[in-house]
């Protein structure tokens, strides 16, 4: 008999819609040429370019030519911090940057060897129990040497969505460029830069159904910027490098079809997702749900369950047709909890069984019927191990 296989790792990654890949397939075998060649096969793909950039730029309430299309969010998160702290100490304006301790470790390792190798400053902000900065402590962080602050929209393992909105009115009181990594936040939550008032974000196709290998940054004009890709003239002089036309295509499809559906798709996620959270805690002892219980994304449901290991669990998850996440990994053959849950001052016994489960445009009530089935068992078969081991 098959199994049944359920997808609740859309938070990894999200499959490519069937428009965005008919958008794409012109692309490839027809409208191929390099955009930045001026004959008319070059124009015919730098047409596609704008185009897309319009689309993007639109949706983020900018102007297109504050759109950098990049390789990925990770890219664009180097970019994006790289860039300003070497303008910002090349113009002799200071040598310290403020982010979070709960970013991903495209900010968080970028920011480390910043720190390490270069010779920045770094504050690393505290979060609350639910991983949520204090815009409070921005303020004192603040000193007249920084630089940058970079504070993430929404956090990939537990779903918290940050103050970024009242962040940025304080980095710009201060006269200091704000980033945040929205890559979570795409296709879930507003983008519009000037509410939120940022000033670099980075956004990535593959978590909202677009193609991997296609990222943007938006840099609002006049933002400290330096070039850290150097080479061609592509995107303006910020990043070079021949750009992906199909991938770009793909990904303003992506985000135009997500931005259409997003309030409908949201409510119906959300519902979804508060019935698994209920599920799960009800069904599960000594079992508690991370992240902020009100202020999280829309698909994301997160959980500690005391005594196990988080990759166990996903490996029973998946002998069942169960694919998800954890934040813990096996390290030298212990169980280590990451680095969010331990910012957020979670014992390691309840760290080190960490699960994430995000929900897509696939998931069904049938989906969380099985889930919650499944899981009990499995966490009660592994805590049972455990206590014969001991």
């Amino acid at each position: 008999m098959a199994v049944r296989t359920v997808y609740m790792d859309h938070s990894a990654t999200t499959p490519v819609d069937p428009r965005v890949v008919e958008a794409m397939l012109p692309y490839f075998t027809e409208i191929y040429g390099n955009s930045a060649s001026i004959h008319r096969f070059g124009r015919a793909a730098a047409k596609a370019l704008e185009e897309s950039r319009r689309t993007v730029a639109a949706i983020l309430g900018c102007h297109p030519t504050e759109i950098v299309f990049t390789g990925s969010g990770t890219e664009s998160d180097n970019l994006a911090l790289r860039g300003v702290a070497f303008a910002q100490r090349r113009a002799g304006r200071g040598n310290h940057l403020i982010v979070s301790s709960v970013e991903h470790h495209a900010v968080l390792n970028t920011a480390r060897q910043l720190e390490e190798v270069f010779g920045f400053e770094v504050t690393y902000l505290p979060v609350d129990e639910h991983g949520m900065a204090n815009p409070d402590d921005v303020g004192r962080a603040i000193r007249k040497d920084t630089v940058l602050i970079s504070v993430m929209y929404a956090n990939n393992e537990v779903g918290t969505i940050q103050p970024i909105a009242e962040i940025a009115r304080i980095a710009r009181a201060k006269g200091i460029p704000f980033h945040t990594d929205a890559v979570q936040a795409g296709g879930m939550l507003d983008l519009d830069v000037n509410r939120l008032g940022v000033d670099l974000m980075t956004l990535s196709a593959h978590k909202f159904y677009g193609p991997k290998g296609v990222g943007v940054l938006y840099i609002r004009q006049g933002t400290p910027y330096l070039p850290t890709i150097t080479g061609g003239g592509h995107e303006r002089g910020r990043r070079a490098g021949t750009v992906n036309v199909a991938g770009i295509v793909g990904l303003a499809t992506a985000l135009r079809l997500a931005q259409e559906s997003r309030e409908s798709e949201n409510a119906r996620l959300r519902r979804l997702r508060d019935r698994l959270i209920q599920g799960i805690l009800d069904r599960v002892p000594d079992a508690r749900l991370t992240g902020h219980p009100t202020e999280r994304l829309p698909h994301h449901a997160s959980f500690a369950f005391k005594g196990i290991n988080g990759e166990e669990l996903l490996l029973a998850l998946d002998v069942e047709g169960i694919a998800a996440s954890t934040g813990s990994a096996c390290t030298s053959g212990r169980a280590e909890p990451s680095e969010v849950l331990v910012a957020m001052g979670l014992p390691h016994d309840w760290a080190i069984g960490s699960l994430r489960l995000t929900l897509g445009k696939s998931s069904t009530d049938e989906d969380i019927d099985y889930v919650l089935d499944v899981l009990p068992r499995a966490v009660a078969r592994l805590r049972e191990m455990q206590a014969v081991e001991v």
